[in-house]
Parts: C-alpha cells; sequence; structure tokens
C-alpha cells in the first residue's frame, strides 16, 4: 500500500502539554481520568462494605472481587473485538450505559446474587469502554504524530498521567461521600460515568468500523491471527512480566512491610507516592524518552527499572535493621524504581501496538495486550503465593527474574531499534544507534501476512 505523504517531525524537542492536544485527544484523556475517579470513588470500598454492610464471609468477598477483575481483565478481548467489528463509539456509548447500570444496581443490592450480578456487570462495561478508548486512543496519537510529528509516546504518556491521576483522586471523593453511606458513593459514581456517557455522545465522531477483507472472520480465528505475530505476542509477554511485578504491591509488599515495620500501614501512602509521581513525572519522563529512546529500548529499560526495585528489596533484606527508621527505605525504592519503570514502558508498550498489527484488528490487538496479561497475573500470582514462605531475599531476588524476562523478551517486539516493515533506518540514522525512528509508520501497511 502506498505510504501518504508525511510532515517532516519534530524529533521530539517540542514539549507537549495537554492544552495543546487537539480536541479529540484532550476528551479521550478526559474520559480516562473521568473513568478511574468514577472507579476508584466506589471499588476501594467494596471489600468493607460487603464484609461489614452484607456479612459476607471472606471466601465470599474474595469470590466476588475475583469475579470482577475476570469480567472486566479477562474480556478486555470481548470489547476490543467489537470495537473493530462496530467502530468505537457505539462500544463507549454502550460501555458507560452498563457501567451506570451496573453502579446503581449495586447501591441498592443487599442479597449476594445481586452484589455479584451488579460487579460482574462494572466489570463488563469496562471490558467494553478501556479497549476502546485505549484503542481509539493510539491509532489518534498515530495520526497526530503524522499530522504534526509529535511523538506518540507524549500523546500516550499524557493518557496515563490522566488515568493516575484519576486513580489518586478518586479514593479521595469515595472516603468523602462514605460519610454518607455506600450507596451515595455507588451513585456518585454513577452520576460521573453519566457525564461520561453525555461527553461522549455529543463529541465521539461516528467512525466506519476498520475495513475487512472478503469474508469476516471469526472472533476466535481473528486472535488466533492476532496473536499469531510473534513480535506483538512477544510484547503481550514481555507486559505481562510488568504487571506480574506490578501486582506484588498488593501481594507481596504487605508482607514484607509487616516483616520489617511490624505493620502494613504504610501500603496507602506508597500506593499515593506512586500515584503523585506519575502525575508529576510522567510528562518529563515521556519527553526525554520518546526525544531518546526507541520504544522497543524504553519498554526494556522500564523493565529493568522494576527488576532493579525488587533486587534493591533483595539485597537490603539480609542485614537493613528491623523496626527502625529506615525500615521503610527498600519499600520506598521499590516504590519510586517500579514507578519510573511504569513511566517509561506503559506509553511505549502501547505505542507499539499498532506498528504489530493490521490497523483493522487494533481494537482486538488492545483488548488481547490487557488479557493476556491478566491471566498471567492470575498464574503468576498463584506462583507468587507459592512463594511468599521463602526467606526474603530469596523471594524477592525470585520475583525480579519476572520482569527481568520480560525485559529480555521486549528485545523480540521489534527488529533492532526500527518499526517493524521499514529495513532501512530513516534521514541517516545508523542501525543500533539507539535512536528513535523519525519516521512514523502507516499501521495500514502490512498486510496479514507478516
Amino acid at each position: 500500500m502506498k505510504r501518504p505523504a508525511l510532515t517532516p517531525p519534530t524529533g521530539g524537542s517540542h514539549r507537549l502539554r495537554p492544552r495543546e492536544l487537539p480536541p479529540y485527544l484532550r476528551l479521550l484523556a478526559g474520559t480516562q481520568l473521568a473513568f478511574n475517579i468514577g472507579f476508584y470513588a466506589v471499588l476501594p470500598y467494596l471489600a468493607t462494605h460487603l464484609t461489614d454492610s452484607l456479612a459476607l464471609t471472606g471466601w465470599a468477598v474474595g469470590l466476588i472481587l475475583g469475579l470482577r477483575t475476570f469480567s472486566q481483565q479477562g474480556l478486555f478481548v470481548v470489547g476490543g473485538a467489537l470495537t473493530d467489528r462496530f467502530g468505537p463509539r457505539p462500544v463507549v456509548l454502550t460501555g458507560c450505559a452498563l457501567r451506570i447500570a451496573g453502579f446503581g444496581w449495586l447501591a441498592f443490592a443487599d442479597r449476594t446474587a445481586t452484589v455479584v450480578a451488579a460487579v460482574v456487570l462494572i466489570g463488563f462495561a469496562a471490558a467494553l469502554f478501556s479497549p476502546a478508548v485505549e484503542s481509539e486512543t493510539a491509532r489518534e496519537a498515530v495520526r497526530h504524530e503524522r499530522a504534526t510529528g509529535t511523538p506518540r509516546a507524549h500523546v500516550l504518556g499524557v493518557f496515563s498521567a490522566a488515568g493516575q491521576a484519576g486513580a489518586f483522586l478518586g479514593p479521595l471523593l469515595g472516603t468523602a461521600l462514605l460519610l454518607a453511606g455506600f450507596r451515595a458513593a455507588c451513585l456518585a459514581g454513577a452520576l460521573v460515568f453519566v457525564a461520561v456517557l453525555a461527553g461522549h455522545a455529543r463529541l465521539m465522531p461516528h467512525r466506519a468500523p476498520a475495513r475487512q477483507t472478503r469474508g469476516r472472520p471469526a472472533p476466535t480465528g481473528a486472535l488466533r491471527a492476532v496473536l499469531a505475530r510473534p513480535r506483538f505476542l512477544a510484547l503481550c509477554l514481555a507486559y505481562s512480566g510488568y504487571l506480574i511485578a506490578y501486582n506484588q504491591l498488593y501481594l507481596a509488599l504487605p508482607v514484607e512491610l509487616t516483616r520489617t515495620t511490624g505493620s502494613q500501614d504504610a501500603v496507602g501512602p506508597l500506593f499515593a507516592l506512586s500515584s503523585l509521581l506519575v502525575v508529576g513525572a510522567q510528562l518529563p519522563v515521556t519527553r526525554w524518552s520518546a526525544a531518546r529512546l526507541a520504544p522497543r529500548t524504553a519498554l526494556t529499560r522500564g523493565l529493568l527499572l522494576v527488576a532493579a526495585g525488587f533486587t534493591a528489596v533483595a539485597a537490603s533484606a539480609a542485614w537493613l535493621p528491623h523496626r527502625g527508621p529506615y525500615a521503610y527505605l527498600p519499600a520506598c525504592a521499590l516504590i519510586v524504581l517500579l514507578t519510573l519503570g511504569q513511566m517509561l514502558l506503559v506509553p511505549a508498550a502501547r505505542g507499539l501496538v499498532p506498528d504489530l498489527v493490521d490497523e483493522r484488528r487494533l481494537g482486538l490487538a488492545t483488548g488481547a495486550l490487557s488479557s493476556v496479561s491478566g491471566l498471567a497475573v492470575l498464574g503468576g500470582s498463584a506462583a507468587t503465593g507459592a512463594l511468599l514462605a521463602l526467606p526474603a531475599p530469596l523471594l524477592w531476588s525470585a520475583l525480579a527474574a519476572v520482569p527481568l524476562t520480560g525485559a529480555l523478551l521486549a528485545r523480540a517486539t521489534t527488529p533492532g531499534h526500527s518499526i517493524p516493515g521499514n529495513a532501512a533506518p530513516p534521514h541517516g540514522v545508523a542501525p543500533g544507534s539507539g535512536r528513535r525512528r523519525t519516521t512514523p509508520p502507516d499501521p495500514t501497511e502490512f498486510s496479514e501476512k507478516e
């Protein structure tokens, strides 16, 4: 396919600010902010509501929370496939409507069966909404890159920072709303999604579904075709290494804090530190990495930073005194290094997806990235649970091996430092120089036979 003429890029020197984005990209970033505010205003307090208000047992609470995670993360691929088939607008609007219904239902649910149904509906709504918004953001980021030369990672960095800001503000809003009860928090969350639905109904364009070849393939066949691409599968597995590592903030970190400080009280402040780091530093880090690093290199170095955080805990476990003022240092080092790695690798991973799959299946690929990673986290969490009884140096050394393996897999996501489908480096950049590619690709130029 003939490539369109491209505006010469700026080489990443321009400092993109959120207000400089086109209106549609601002809508998508603002959507991610509002989505996380509404979500985190309610869901962090669900377990306490189920235990205290509905008197459910611990296993029932765990089952309900697991069903919510599966109905969301595990079904992302469904939302992605529907986005490719019908276009993003109807999928986003349906997801918003289901999330409003789910929160409204949860507000008045007083039996286990109705709570389960409401929670599954909330999760499935996100499984529709998120892949559609994320794939649309990636597509628009590529178009913005072609038009202005601003690296797509800048746009995706704004998107990530908006999501983290919502994750930070949501629990604060929820804490205030809980003064009026859990029902008030649920209804306020529903109102947030009413606003999101109204904004998208008014501003999201009617876009035809991606073009299809003769005979629309079955979803399972399309998924197999996407996962059969070795570079995309390598990206999924590398990203899984990051998510398995990130999940240790919920699993292994509380155990370590109990061992070193005698309490898990620091978990909340450490999560707040992570969110604030992303909100404050995501855009500068993204500008720096987009100007100096190829996407594969940013992904690899991000995973190495995550591994360094785990290694710091392992190295200090044997000699750092317990219960003293320095007992929190390893956990703080872990949070800082993991968050810096996250700021490098998440925009890079999302930015690579349009280059590794056919544009007609971008929604499916975006969903598959999350679903494959979610399944890996499910298995990884079970394996980590079996390792928690090990001495701390051995436990954290074993955990560090996960992102290290991801960093090795990340090297298979692109051939060298160039984008797939381009044999020669552009504009005189020497092969292997580590400089980012300055001419963005056309995602539609790749055939099904990569």
